[in-house]
């Protein structure tokens, strides 16, 4: 592999100077770009798109053509798991994603097993591994996978849901099942994340999508519990130094002291938290990713830089911090908008690191 030339994210996600904030977005490739687009109607559907690695490559890079970001995160998608565990997914266009035999028994969940990364789910490890070739160094590969609990809602709802009462039902009445869906979920998790490092990832992304939906105590004890599992044993060892996760709960704002105490690297904050807020209550534990509203792009060019100057304000002086949206980028942005965030970072945060420290 090439030698890296541009580490602010690795540096910034160990908690090291940099001379600004490294920048990249959540769904940077996606929907909002017209090449994207074009390359999805080639590919015919959106799971050939995903299951083609030069394809998912194509994509991936993508945005880095257009934006100077510091970082590329792998194009796939969160249910390459449960789709590997043969459940039949597909995707309906305005529905979201079906699955064809969803889990709800203790015999669906039985006849579950966890995926092998380099036989189910070769097609994304060779998408990391040609990602990183094309990079050839010009900046870090951020590797992925959705959190257990998060899969398993759309395992057990059957697709995507307004009020999730099936998995809630289950966590209810049955939580001793639910937590060995949970666990099957983990190991393959753990699996997948480690064969994405061994691939040439340098960094990973736990998505926990769907975790703000709990109360306080199912959010410790049915997602929580599991992501602090999947931090301690994921086998992230490159060059010498361990690869960064980063932890993501949307609508997680309650709970990012438990976050950070599970010994990941980076909590990312959605933009329902005040940023210098999660700063004081965390302090220099790990690192923090986030967190402009993504409906911030919808306003004018001038609102956006004010709107980034506000948030590395926010933020204050000194290490780790890695600006990113508060959740993905909306289909309807106007890639001129993101162009304008993106530059507004690169001109408002070096005055951020001008003798910082840890």
């Amino acid at each position: 592999m090439m030698p890296l030339r541009n580490d602010r994210l690795l540096r910034a996600l160990r908690r090291q100077p940099t001379d600004r904030t490294p920048v990249w977005l959540m769904r940077q490739a996606g929907r909002y770009l017209p090449e994207y687009r074009a390359t999805r109607a080639r590919a015919g559907h959106f799971l050939a798109l995903c299951r083609t690695p030069e394809l998912a490559c194509e994509v991936t890079l993508q945005p880095l053509a257009r934006f100077p970001l510091d970082a590329a995160i792998l194009f796939s998608d969160i249910l390459t798991i449960p789709d590997a565990m043969a459940l039949g997914l597909s995707f309906s266009e305005g529905e979201g994603p079906i699955f064809e035999r969803p889990v709800r028994s203790a015999a669906d969940i039985g006849r579950l097993f966890v995926p092998d990364p380099e036989v189910e789910l070769r097609y994304v490890m060779d998408a990391v591994r040609v990602i990183r070739h094309e990079l050839a160094g010009r900046v870090p590969l951020i590797g992925f996978a959705g959190s257990p609990w998060t899969l398993a809602t759309y395992m057990v709802e059957g697709g995507s849901s307004k009020d999730f009462s099936r998995i809630k039902g289950l966590l209810y009445d049955q939580p001793t099942l639910l937590h060995q869906l949970l666990g099957i979920n983990t190991q393959a998790v753990i699996a997948y994340l480690s064969a994405q490092v061994a691939a040439g990832a340098q960094a990973l992304m736990v998505f926990d999508t769907w975790g703000g939906v709990l109360a306080p105590r199912a959010y410790r004890d049915f997602s929580l519990a599991y992501m602090a599992r999947i931090v301690a044993e994921v086998a992230c060892e490159a060059n010498g130094q361990r690869v960064p996760i980063i932890l993501f709960t949307k609508g997680g704002g309650a709970w990012l002291e438990d976050i950070a105490a599970t010994g990941c690297d980076a909590v990312g904050v959605d933009w329902t938290v005040d940023l210098g807020d999660a700063r004081r209550r965390i302090g220099t534990r790990v690192a923090l990713q986030g967190n402009l509203d993504p409906a911030a792009l919808a306003a004018s060019p001038t609102s956006i830089r004010q709107q980034v100057a506000q948030t590395l304000a926010d933020f204050g002086s000194g290490c780790g911090h890695i600006f990113n949206l508060g959740h993905g980028i909306q289909p309807w942005t106007d890639p001129e908008h993101v162009q304008a965030l993106v530059e507004a970072v690169l001109a408002e945060s070096p005055s951020y690191h001008v003798g910082a420290d840890a």
